[in-house]
């Protein structure tokens, strides 16, 4: 193996290679095996893998990774309420047993054929034929959620998931899919808190309103936040706050604590400042959270 003639550029990495090409970053020579072409010209292996490591990944306009397909997520709560609504459907409906464990119900209740009575569980157990439906304050805290997926009525079904998919995207675009998600479910369980302690204790109520109600929340308060035209989105939200008082069987306290539940939480997320905003969001939002535990400890303390 010979050596270069002295005065001939050598690639930096294989210095017993002539060259004349330099790398377009650092201007050390390079030769065929090191080249990488670049928008103009070729970068070595080095100056490569620093811009790699320099690159700054895309966010979201309240931080987290922007959501690649903002239809996405909705698309999976809208089957998990379909799902639910299937099951119930195929298992008797408004008499599905499903439905009795699943739909959010303050207090117990004693059921014998047809007829529910508000005994204690004691009492219930000792009947011949009776059946014990526990309730929020028995220890069915998992109704404040699931409460949330579960539908009877077909258009009432129809109208929270068309809600979802016109709303959902949206939101998603703006928030991405982890804050997205944390508007949703937190929005759901501020109205099944809601539901818990100003509704009929021996009551039962199901239904996506809660989260729906959140979302058009949510987008409100990002519209006021860039300082975008929100009226389209006051009169949805006076449209169906009229719908809530006016037609029968509508739970205007799990739609007024979702509402209330998503301007929060959206509020938390957008009014963060920039530096160490993941921090205080995640801050924020937990202590929300613990804010609507403490208050299903208290209602159930004092319906005990």
């Amino acid at each position: 193996m010979s050596n270069p003639p002295v005065g001939v550029p050598t690639c930096y990495r294989h210095p017993d290679r002539e060259t004349w090409i330099r790398c377009q970053r650092c201007e050390r020579p390079i030769c065929p095996d090191c080249m990488n072409e670049a928008a103009v010209g070729f970068q070595c292996p080095d100056c490569v893998a620093e811009g790699r490591r320099t690159v700054r990944q895309a966010q979201a306009a309240y931080g987290g990774a922007p959501s690649r397909n903002p239809g996405a997520t909705s698309l999976t709560l809208i089957g998990i309420n379909a799902v639910v609504w299937v099951l119930i459907t195929a298992t008797g409906g408004g008499n599905s047993r499903l439905l009795d464990w699943i739909l959010l119900r303050p207090r117990g209740l004693c059921v014998d054929g047809n007829l529910a009575y508000s005994v204690s569980r004691q009492v219930c157990e000792s009947r011949a034929g009776a059946e014990w439906l526990p309730g929020v304050t028995d220890g069915a805290f998992w109704q404040l959620v699931t409460s949330t997926f579960t539908h009877v009525q077909p258009l009432h079904l129809g109208f929270n998931l068309l809600a979802i998919w016109v709303l959902g995207p949206q939101l998603e675009q703006v928030l991405g899919r982890v804050r997205y998600l944390a508007v949703y479910l937190l929005s759901g369980l501020a109205g099944s808190v809601a539901v818990y302690w100003l509704s009929n204790e021996y009551g039962a109520t199901v239904g996506a309103s809660g989260a729906v109600f959140g979302l058009i929340g949510a987008l409100i308060v990002v519209g006021l936040k860039v300082r975008a035209n929100v009226q389209s989105l006051f009169l949805w939200l006076g449209i169906n706050v009229v719908l809530t008082f006016t037609v029968s069987n509508l739970s205007w306290q799990g739609h007024l604590g979702g509402l209330l539940g998503g301007s929060v939480v959206t509020a938390i997320i957008v009014l963060a400042p920039r530096t160490r905003r993941a921090q205080v969001q995640a801050a924020g939002l937990s202590a929300f959270a613990l804010l609507l535990v403490a208050a299903i400890v208290a209602r159930a303390l004092v319906l005990t």
